[in-house]
């Protein structure tokens, strides 16, 4: 369990640690952005082009198991507090989706916390968590497209988006969403609409590449011709996989046997899909060519990563996040920093939403402000190999949140887009998936099965490993106090 550092040991902490003096933070926080889209990850198919995402890899450690949440608005409410899902208090889906709503007494968001420490805090760009954006009491700097007060807009994630400007005045965005939202940032990194005598946190949200994937015109021709392998498992049965799972079934075949979704080849969605991730690259560049040109990039600890990642066609999903599967959730996660994060390296540890506050608070020597889920990352920061000993848990309970999952539901209540609630916990070699309906639970070598297609928990020689990880999960949910974790549906064993 983190404990809580005072605000001058955190301050000695990071000066002995020889962390920057109060260093500005960049957080680029990308839409259902897989890391397999990013031709710095080896999954990526050998066409992907990402330059600037790459360079930005090639400065910094990249993470290969990262896990921020399992859909949008859990995972953005993961980075204000600092909990899982299950420990955000009063968060709650009300009215029209996307809709929702809390109350910020019983769900403060910490970027507040920065604000009272001296630091200038600034989001741009999506908002899903609330309509009570925060304005004025966590940011200093808000230009936000709040989704779920607009709900009628909800899926404008590229243009005629409803831009609200510092808590006031509302219009429409008429221009492509990735590029204003670049403008923007480059702008407060000059400057301009900023206290420059503070240091400074910005929330950079894109909505690429959240469907429709929708491309920049500019981009519309590239990757022309592209082809790849059709995943092995896109049509059912799966053997071996829970019930839940054999019932996916996305796709069809059109009549030469290949895989199509309304009306559309697999092969057009990935294209589409992967061309709307060239604003978002010319986007980090601009941004890391902004840091340079103002002096601020050697004091300027920048993050890369997603909300979660988006399966194409693995498992019999279309365009589909949510599942415990590292197609559909896993995301990219890039910290670069020079002089001060090591270049160039890979870290292999499993690491998830939660630890990324405790290691924001860690590098701007600021009191964490109330027990958080996570671990400070800061270790495997300074060493990308060190050993680390915490596993990554991630867990999904669909539309609920805070104390409204203590009882597990029960029938299709229990199920968010064709998936059920789950606890998922991720070591270096091994991956657990509980869910939280009776089924079979799922295990995975991801060393010997990156695709997961192999599920050991229905093999009697891997039983010794599935006791093991499953109680890691229960230990993991015990120590961060799930309400639900002594309510769990019994699992179903094999034949059962």
């Amino acid at each position: 369990m983190l404990g809580l550092l005072g605000l001058g040991a955190a301050r000695g902490l990071s000066q002995s640690a020889g962390l920057p003096k109060r260093p500005n933070i960049l957080v680029i926080y990308t839409d259902d952005h897989s890391y397999r889209t990013i031709s710095a990850y080896p999954e990526a198919y050998p066409w992907v082009r990402t330059p600037a995402i790459d360079g930005l890899a090639r400065q910094g450690v990249r993470f290969t198991a990262a896990y921020n949440g399992a859909w949008c608005m859990p995972s953005r409410a993961t980075l204000l507090t600092g909990h899982h899902q299950f420990g955000v208090q009063s968060m709650r889906m009300e009215g029209p989706y996307p809709g929702s709503t809390y109350d910020p007494q019983k769900c403060p968001f910490w970027p507040k916390v920065f604000r009272s420490n001296g630091y200038f805090t600034a989001q741009i760009g999506k908002w899903h968590t609330g309509t009570d954006t925060g304005y004025g009491r966590d940011w200093d700097f808000q230009l936000v497209w709040n989704r779920p007060k607009y709900t009628e807009t909800s899926a404008n994630y590229y243009y005629d988006q409803p831009i609200t400007y510092h808590g006031g005045k509302t219009e429409v965005l008429k221009r492509y969403s990735t590029d204003q939202y670049t403008d923007w940032a480059v702008d407060l990194i000059r400057g301009n609409g900023r206290d420059t005598r503070k240091p400074w946190y910005m929330w950079l949200c894109y909505g690429a590449v959240h469907g429709p994937y929708t491309p920049a015109e500019r981009h519309r021709n590239e990757y022309a011709g592209v082809d790849f392998d059709t995943p092995a498992d896109i049509f059912p049965p799966r053997p071996g996989k829970p019930e839940w799972a054999q019932r996916v079934n996305h796709w069809q075949r059109d009549r030469d046997g290949r895989p199509s979704a309304g009306g559309r080849s697999l092969n057009a969605w990935v294209r589409q899909y992967h061309q709307g991730v060239f604003g978002l690259d010319e986007g980090v560049k601009r941004l890391m060519d902004a840091l340079k040109e103002t002096g601020q990039r050697e004091n300027t600890l920048v993050i890369f990563t997603s909300d979660q990642g988006l399966a194409f066609g693995q498992h019999g999903f279309l365009g589909t996040k949510i599942a415990a599967y590292d197609a559909n959730v896993r995301s990219p996660l890039i910290f670069s920093m020079p002089g001060q994060v090591p270049e160039g390296r890979v870290c292999s540890a499993p690491v998830a939403g939660v630890d990324l506050v405790p290691t924001m608070f860690r590098w701007a020597g600021i009191e964490l402000p109330w027990e958080m889920h996570g671990h400070d990352l800061t270790p495997l920061l300074r060493d990308p190999s060190a050993d680390w000993p915490y596993p990554a848990m991630l867990v999904a309970t669909g539309q609920k949140f805070g104390s409204d999952t203590d009882v597990i539901p029960e029938g299709k209540d229990a199920f968010h887009a064709d998936v059920p609630w789950y606890v998922m916990v991720r070591d270096k070699r091994y991956k657990y998936v509980r869910p939280l309906i009776h089924d079979l639970e799922e295990l995975y070598d991801l060393q010997e099965d990156p695709e997961e297609l192999d599920n050991l928990a229905v093999k009697s020689r891997h039983q010794s490993t599935l006791k093991r990880m499953r109680a890691a999960a229960i230990a993991e949910l015990r120590r961060t106090k799930a309400g639900f974790v002594d309510r769990m549906p019994t699992v179903r064993q094999v034949g059962t």
